[in-house]
């Protein structure tokens, strides 16, 4: 039990977080964050309603900069099988999930792409 080749699916979905892929032999194995999830990890201070949630874009961004940490807590989750994953071979990642791993994102990809976005509507003002 495995987990290879962990990617971010960037393709166009109905799920509101990050949605990921990799195999463990030649079983495809389906890996999930919610945009709650993924908001809580962002900015964990903030209280939930006045968070601002995240776009997909921002989701996939963070997934594929910090897809080594991601597939840590991923790989721990799935390595524990189905007795402590009800869904398994899907991996539902979860907030407790991630404090567990000690597991820090790195915003850097985050704070560029807002910097970029603040400057295009400076431009188009």
């Amino acid at each position: 039990m495995r987990l290879t080749d962990l990617v971010v699916d960037d393709r166009p979905n109905n799920s509101d977080g990050l949605l990921l892929h990799a195999w463990d032999g030649s079983e495809r194995v389906r890996a999930f964050i919610s945009g709650r999830v993924m908001d809580d990890w962002v900015d964990p201070k903030q209280p939930y309603g006045r968070r601002k949630s995240l776009f997909r874009a921002q989701y996939n961004a963070l997934g594929k900069s910090n897809l080594a940490a991601i597939e840590r807590i991923v790989a721990s989750k799935y390595q524990r099988g189905a007795a402590f994953n009800s869904q398994h071979p899907f991996v539902d990642v979860l907030f407790s999930d991630i404090t567990e791993s000690g597991e820090v994102l790195d915003l850097t990809e985050l704070e560029q792409k807002g910097k970029q976005q603040v400057s295009q509507c400076e431009c188009d003002l």
